[in-house]
């Protein structure tokens, strides 16, 4: 019996859509038995960004990265910053026809070296990610993802191929903080920084620490010896800031202390790169050689203050660093 409903197998979430039904994304649809999307192509944001924004500290330091989002977003974060484009259907927005094509174009002609798929989630825009990706490739332009990391194994492993590096969100180490915050679950965003440490892109993580939420140190532990074991200890781990704002607004900003001792507690479980962000002065800014101890980037919020690095290695005693340097 032929039935016009149809599974999304994009997601975690493998929504089953009745004919006109959008997925928990809200931009991908069944029309008439078949998944389409309403964000293709659909730029609600496009801006030139410092690279260190995104963050990404071991891709290409110093440089600018054409950054563009959609609408939608397959988590629905109680805490999110990007809220009225994440959380947003799309007829609601101000949306821009950017097709790949169009896009690549307008990196080239302000010389962006690389090309940003973030602020909501790319997993969402995912065909038009993959297409402009692959354009960009072919014109020697760089690609980063900026996600949640909230995707099935297959789709990712694809996207992987055609882009260079990632910075995934681990937004907290327990099922009931991504159940109950995020409305998603943590076990597949595991699985995909494992993928994207498999596929071979430049990996960095980000973890925004919110108080009484995720800002338990015994679980922030917990999460710093799994990525060492699992990724590794080179992977770059950034420590974020948490400012009140969408669902969170009664909530208090994430004190420089916790953010400090979370540093020290993936130092000492041997993560070599470890950062503070949204917290000025900090010396988690800075790139320090895990083999000498001495500062090879120095930086003062986004802006590149010295690099010593010689081909991807220590300027003063060659110890190989991990990153895209050149």
């Amino acid at each position: 019996m032929k039935t016009d409903v149809v599974e999304c197998l994009l997601c975690p979430h493998q929504c089953r859509l009745a004919p006109g039904e959008r997925g928990s994304c809200r931009v991908r649809y069944n029309r008439e038995g078949e998944l389409h999307s309403l964000v293709y192509g659909k730029a609600c944001s496009l801006n030139l960004d410092p690279i260190e924004k995104k963050p990404m500290f071991h891709f290409l330091p110093g440089t600018s990265i054409l950054s563009v989002a959609t609408a939608g977003c397959n988590l629905h974060c109680k805490f999110c910053q990007n809220w009225e484009i994440s959380q947003a259907d799309p007829e609601n927005l101000e949306n821009h026809d950017f097709p790949p094509e169009k896009l690549v174009q307008r990196a080239l002609s302000i010389s962006a070296p690389s090309l940003a798929y973030t602020y909501s989630d790319p997993i969402v825009f995912y065909e038009y990610a993959y297409q402009t990706a692959a354009l960009a490739r072919e014109n020697k332009i760089r690609n980063i993802l900026v996600t949640a990391g909230y995707i099935n194994e297959e789709p990712l492993r694809r996207l992987c191929r055609v882009v260079d590096g990632a910075n995934i969100d681990l937004k907290g180490f327990t099922e009931k903080f991504y159940r109950e915050v995020c409305s998603g679950t943590l076990k597949p965003v595991l699985r995909a920084l494992e993928i994207a440490r498999e596929e071979g892109i430049t990996l960095e993580i980000t973890n925004l620490i919110i108080p009484t939420l995720n800002d338990d140190y015994d679980q922030i532990r917990k999460m710093c010896v799994w990525i060492r074991e699992n990724l590794g200890p080179e992977i770059p781990l950034h420590f974020s800031r948490f400012f009140p704002m969408y669902k969170l607004k009664l909530l208090y900003p994430t004190p420089g202390e916790t953010l400090e001792r979370a540093r020290e507690i993936a130092l000492e479980a041997g993560l070599h790169y470890v950062y503070t962000g949204n917290i000025a002065g900090s010396p988690g800014e800075k790139t320090i050689c895990p083999g000498c101890g001495r500062v090879i980037i120095d930086r003062a919020g986004y802006r590149i203050e010295a690099v010593h690095l010689n081909q991807g290695r220590c300027g003063f005693c060659g110890r190989e660093i991990y990153g895209t340097w050149s």
